[in-house]
């Protein structure tokens, strides 16, 4: 069985710490693959604990699933902003953030400590966090998740290498309409 990603809001499950938890609470897109689950489920409870609003979307057990597809849906979720930011989990955190990537407008790293995910946030002004479930114990990555989300953007110098990013993005999805209205 694949246990693909599903919208929450499409099958009614919301994962709060209250059910008028309100819009302003900064809502996180929590997703992961079998080898991240139990890791995504310490993060999640830690998070509504918190009082953040969680968009739980899966996968939901340790049966074998592909993380393209998490990575996926949390970074759409994010682009679309539907979520504040995104949280995504694997075995490394590699394959996770990779896939992550691929959607316009994310900015995944992959942080295994807090001075890299105080950096993806200050210096890259990353929007999805990725973390490893086989790399950090349930105490860092609760340490990794706060200060990410405690980091801001700190701009200046870093806006003009993160506009640099971005249009890369733009130039290769104009290279690729480009090529795909040629052929």
């Amino acid at each position: 069985m694949t246990d693909k990603p599903r919208d929450s809001r499409e099958t009614g499950e919301r994962s709060s710490s209250s059910a008028t938890a309100e819009r302003s609470a900064q809502c996180i897109a929590l997703g992961a693959d079998h080898a991240g689950f139990a890791l995504k489920e310490t993060i999640r409870k830690h998070l509504e604990q918190a009082g953040y609003v969680i968009e739980d979307l899966g996968t939901w057990s340790e049966e074998s699933v592909d993380y393209p597809d998490f990575g996926r849906a949390v970074g759409e979720r994010v682009v679309a902003r539907q979520s504040d930011v995104g949280i995504a989990v694997c075995g490394t955190g590699i394959g996770i953030s990779i896939a992550a990537n691929k959607v316009p407008g994310v900015r995944a790293a992959v942080a295994h400590d807090v001075m890299t995910a105080r950096l993806a946030r200050e210096h890259n002004d990353a929007n999805v966090l990725a973390l490893g479930g086989r790399v950090v114990t349930e105490a860092q990555a609760i340490e990794i998740v706060d200060t990410f989300l405690g980091t801001r953007f700190a701009g200046g110098r870093h806006q003009r290498r993160v506009n640099k990013i971005a249009d890369i993005e733009r130039d290769e999805r104009a290279s690729a309409t480009r090529a795909k209205n040629a052929g």
